[in-house]
């Protein structure tokens, strides 16, 4: 058999319905991306403190930062060209995850049929996690869009009869943006390396210059960013060393439980039990299609090696992102293909109804509070009245005297007060400063903007929660007396403030 009789399944042409499902697909998209638009621009809620870091980075457009690759930063930097109000820096996400979908479809028409395509997409657009990341900007969503293109190119090289290299440069390209984007785009090399293993079929797809053009379009993109880190003492990988915590957090059988637990709840519970059973079940009985194998092997590495992760030392639910593209597509297949037509509609209906309520409190954050979920808002919530406490004392100070700076003692707040006083600090007002609590940096703010003696004259230093107010005392050789504010992000929850003015700052000795 050669490449291009990739898909198994004789009961149906890839092609059969192609150009109707495609329009369906696309208008499918295209409604997606408009309806979140509408709720970006709409919305009432604040930024993340990580989306307000990503704003701040793409005021400084690098090839790396401390805690992640680039591509955020670029992204939103290109977005904000219009304006940096929050729908501008959210703008690409539904654009991103739009543009996955239509990936997705393209590389499951060839590998199965048009009609399997077009459940990939929506099963994927209504994927509970897709729902959320479609609202905010993360690492994430560039990360599965352009592993969503990365898998549509390596579907295209695996069927390609002729001029492999091109589907194999594409490959390569969107590999290298997915590392930009988040190095879990690794999980997919592995997935590669496994699907050369198992298939005979696979490697025969590899000609000379087809591995030429992959390895030198990823090589060129991912390039400037090891340089970055090279130059930085690598320290990207040493923060993803710290995120692992082999040795450092406990983890365990429940610990792995509980991550397995919060796929049912990132991907959909019907879903994510397909993808796991029919995996095993297919697998046991060995009825594997071509097709499967080869979805199975980008799937799985994200999900096996997160699971240890959460085994040796806990793990984050959407560490296995990389999961999202081929699993929509492996579920929709399954369903199908078992004759469960009705089991797919009920979960996309179901999900569909979910959305819409997620909307719903996207506009309209209040009906969030009257059915007890303000929880889950607490963080989009506060940052711009938390930012006008500091930026009021700052001026009623600055009538006493000058400030040499605001210094702010933890990375959500100082993200956030960067990204709500950009028309303040470091214009009207003194410039904005990271309080290190150490003598090494240990994120991007206090990397790029920490508090030296340069700048530590007279300081308003600012505490969330009064954490380090002690510490940040002791490093002045005055401080004046401390006032402490609280503010209420809703009925229940609570976040206050410790500020006081210091006078002749000293930095920790290294």
């Amino acid at each position: 058999m050669t490449p291009r009789e990739l898909p198994v399944d004789s009961s149906v042409s890839p092609d059969a319905g192609w150009a109707e499902n495609w329009s369906w697909a696309v208008g499918a998209s295209t409604l997606f991306v408009l309806v979140r638009l509408a709720a970006i621009r709409l919305s009432p809620l604040q930024l993340y403190p990580d989306e307000a870091q990503y704003w701040l980075w793409s005021r400084q457009l690098d090839f790396g930062y401390f805690t992640k690759p680039p591509l955020v930063a670029w992204l939103i930097w290109l977005t904000t060209l219009g304006g940096d109000a929050e729908p501008f820096v959210r703008l690409s996400s539904p654009l991103l995850h739009g543009a996955a979908g239509l990936f997705l479809f393209c590389a499951a028409r060839r590998l199965y049929d048009a009609r399997i395509a077009l459940a990939s997409l929506l099963v994927y657009a209504l994927t509970p996690a897709v729902q959320l990341g479609a609202f905010v900007m993360s690492t994430d969503t560039p990360l599965v869009a352009c592993l969503a293109g990365a898998l549509w190119a390596y579907v295209a090289l695996q069927t390609a009869e002729r001029r492999r290299w091109l589907p194999a440069a594409w490959l390569g390209l969107a590999l290298g943006f997915a590392f930009l984007a988040k190095y879990a785009a690794l999980y997919a090399v592995i997935g590669i390396a496994a699907h050369l293993l198992l298939s005979r079929r696979a490697r025969q797809a590899w000609t000379p210059p087809a591995v030429l053009a992959a390895v030198a379009t990823f090589a060129l993109l991912a390039a400037p960013n090891l340089v970055w880190n090279a130059v930085h003492r690598f320290a990207s990988f040493g923060h993803l060393q710290q995120e692992a915590a082999w040795g450092a957090r406990k983890g365990g059988v429940l610990e792995a439980l509980s991550f397995l637990g919060s796929q049912l709840g990132v991907f959909g519970p019907i879903p994510f039990a397909v993808l796991l059973g029919g995996a095993v079940w297919l697998g046991v009985r060995k009825r594997l299609q071509e097709a499967d194998v080869l979805l199975l092997c980008w799937a799985a590495p994200a999900l096996l090696i997160v699971l240890i992760q959460a085994f040796m030392a806990g793990a984050k639910a959407n560490w296995a992102a990389a999961a999202f593209a081929p699993g929509s597509i492996l579920v929709a297949a399954w369903m199908l293909r078992w004759g469960r037509p009705r089991l797919l509609t009920f979960v996309l209906a179901t999900h569909a109804v979910l959305a819409l309520g997620g909307l719903a409190v996207v506009t309209a954050p209040q009906l969030a509070d009257r059915i007890g979920l303000s929880n889950a808002l607490k963080g989009v919530r506060g940052g711009r009245e938390a930012t006008g406490l500091i930026v009021g004392r700052a001026r009623s100070e600055q009538l006493a005297g000058p400030l040499s700076a605001v210094a702010i003692d933890e990375r959500e707040l100082f993200n956030t007060a960067a990204y709500y006083g950009r028309d303040y600090f470091g214009k009207e007002g003194p410039p904005l400063r990271a309080w290190l609590a150490g003598p090494y940096a240990q994120n991007q703010a206090e990397l790029a903007f920490p508090l030296t003696a340069t700048d530590g004259a007279r300081v308003l230093a600012v505490s969330s929660y009064g954490v380090h107010m002690a510490a940040m005392r002791a490093q002045f050789q005055s401080a004046g007396a401390p006032e402490i504010v609280t503010l209420w992000l809703d009925r229940k929850h609570q976040r206050s403030l410790q500020m006081f003015v210091g006078d002749g700052f000293i930095p920790p000795k290294q």
